[in-house]
């Protein structure tokens, strides 16, 4: 078991992308800097895509403007073409992300593209994050399950993460969409990735909608995956996949992680603030379990330390 992990905190983008109702950019800003503050190392500001798809993310690019950076952390942005990755860089985002699809049909859906047609569209991506020395993420969605067509097959993943990183991705980002996957599923497709490219370019992303997120991390970080994907409160869900609500909390991802013995630098009271904060926000109290328990004061001196790490 490693001694410490690596979160990205995706809940001011995959989180609140999911939202019906108006999110100010106010609280947007706030929310991005009080996760920073929490000492997350990294943050996913927003999506620079169509706008009337994903209504939440058309003012991206002014939460990068009006944001306060913090030394240190990695801020990124989303992005699913040229034109997408042009306006992230020029807002000032670190890190660039794409996202392609195992499955032919969610592809289609999501994207209005097959998946050859979705790595066409990379193409020009790459060149330009390479331009402006901004690495790239690619995120391979609906790794363990798909709504439309069930089982994925592990080796059509790890086929995609290899084309993927020969493109230029720096990081892959296996995502289990639609919070399908259990224990089982995990080592299979950990299997199948790891065998095309080296397994320290893997990252994970779980929803919990069935329960299983916390689970199944574990059952990677026993496996050396030291990089997750999680968001503040277990906001979010996936639009385009009905049903797919609640990412990975953040709370239960440093709740479990401090009480196993694996570092993350970040802050589980502080983290259930800004959760707390964008929840009135929002007008009502996020599922995480561990911020629950924070709010209620349940166990608090056993889920955070002094200066906010984790402790062995």
């Amino acid at each position: 078991m490693p001694n410490s992990i690596r979160i990205l905190e995706v809940g001011p983008r995959d989180g609140l992308q999911n939202e019906a109702g108006e999110v100010p950019v106010e609280a947007k800003v706030a929310l991005v800097e009080a996760l920073a503050a929490a000492g997350l190392p990294e943050i996913e500001v927003g999506a620079f895509v169509n706008p009337k798809l994903v209504p939440q993310m058309a003012e991206s690019a002014e939460v990068f403007r009006r944001m306060r950076r913090r030394e240190g952390v990695v801020y990124s942005a989303l992005v699913p073409n040229r034109r997408g990755a042009e306006a992230a860089i020029e807002a000032g985002a670190d890190l660039l992300s794409v996202f392609a699809s195992a499955s032919e049909s969610f592809s289609r859906r999501n994207t209005n593209a097959s998946i050859a047609e979705s790595l066409a569209r990379f193409e020009p991506v790459f060149e330009i994050a390479a331009g402006a020395s901004r690495p790239v993420r690619a995120y391979v969605s609906c790794a363990f399950g798909c709504p439309d067509e069930g089982e994925v097959d592990p080796t059509r993943v790890a086929s995609l993460a290899r084309e993927l990183v020969d493109a230029g991705a720096s990081e892959i980002d296996v995502s289990d969409t639609i919070g399908v996957a259990v224990p089982r599923d995990v080592d299979r497709v950990l299997d199948a990735v790891g065998a095309e490219i080296d397994p320290s370019r893997i990252a994970l992303h779980f929803h919990d909608t069935r329960g299983t997120a916390i689970a199944n991390v574990m059952t990677a970080i026993d496996r050396g995956v030291t990089r997750f994907d999680s968001s503040c409160g277990g906001l979010g869900g996936c639009p385009f996949a009905p049903g797919a609500s609640g990412n990975l909390a953040t709370e239960d991802l440093l709740y479990v992680c401090a009480r196993s013995g694996i570092e993350t630098g970040a802050s589980l009271a502080d983290v259930a603030a800004a959760s707390s904060a964008i929840g009135e926000v929002l007008g009502r109290r996020l599922p995480s379990k561990a911020l629950a328990a924070v709010r209620s004061g349940v166990g608090n001196d056993q889920c955070r330390s002094e200066d906010g790490a984790a402790r062995r």
